[in-house]
């Protein structure tokens, strides 16, 4: 299905500065964005007539493939929390800000932005009840804490329409996850055991957080989302082709 995607390119995308890309960890940048939306598409059903909303947008490496994805009637909207990528996107990716649209919000993170005046577990999502039927958040809930994550995902759902589907991205510590965990061979390597998951850096809280499976899913349908399935990453010792675990939810 890959190749799909790639035949429907017009161009290659911009590559990134090299100055930009610490904090976007390692790996072929938009060959990783058309594996995630060539993912979203088997696993959540992606439509050619979606309203996407991309939950830390960062410098486009979902938009960029969704862009020769999505026809006239599908929307874009991704925001982030580091206004340079924001930017970047808006000057160098040159998509149709008629149907895509970047926002940058001053959010506070330990990890990304320090300065921001905003918590994550107070924002609230600019956007009107039921505007989106698709949600995606890659890497994003990675780098959020649990009363933000609880938060987020509710936004989420609030911001859905109902049937929406969230394609979404975590570090599930599971019976599949424990021992790999436990004997610190994992990047990135989680050193401090809360009753609710894991941090990497207690220093930086946000810098890279796992989550108990068993304490995770249960705020998806206490937030009205329906999990799907989850499909274990390669993070964990695994061949499939994305890094992190991923859920797969439906709005109710």
């Amino acid at each position: 299905m890959l190749s799909i995607f790639r035949r429907r390119h017009r161009g290659s995308p911009p590559s990134p500065p090299a100055h930009m890309m610490p904090g976007v960890g390692p790996g072929d940048f938009w060959k990783i964005g058309e594996t995630t939306v060539e993912l979203v598409s088997e696993w959540a059903g992606l439509r050619r007539s979606d309203r996407v909303l991309d939950v830390g947008c960062g410098m486009g490496r979902i938009a960029w493939p969704l862009s020769h994805h999505l026809g006239r009637r599908g929307r874009y909207v991704g925001f982030d929390v580091v206004l340079k990528y924001v930017a970047w996107c808006q000057e160098q990716l040159g998509l149709d800000p008629q149907r895509f649209f970047f926002c940058y919000y001053p959010l506070h993170s330990t990890a990304y932005s320090e300065s921001g005046e905003i918590a994550p577990e107070h924002f609230e999502f600019p956007w009107e009840p039921g505007l989106f039927t698709l949600a995606i958040a890659t890497s994003l809930f990675t780098h959020l804490l649990p009363e933000a994550t609880e938060h987020y995902l509710q936004q989420m759902r609030r911001v859905l329409k109902p049937g929406g589907r969230v394609f979404a991205s975590f570090f599930l510590v599971d019976e599949g996850s424990r021992g790999v965990v436990a004997a610190g061979t994992t990047y990135p390597r989680f050193t401090e055991r809360h009753d609710w998951g894991w941090l990497h850096n207690p220093a930086v809280p946000e810098d890279g957080v796992a989550f108990n499976k068993d304490w995770l899913l249960p705020l998806f349908e206490k937030s009205g989302l329906r999990v799907r399935s989850v499909h274990p990453g390669s993070w964990r010792g695994s061949t499939v082709p994305f890094y992190q675990d991923v859920i797969v939810a439906t709005a109710v």
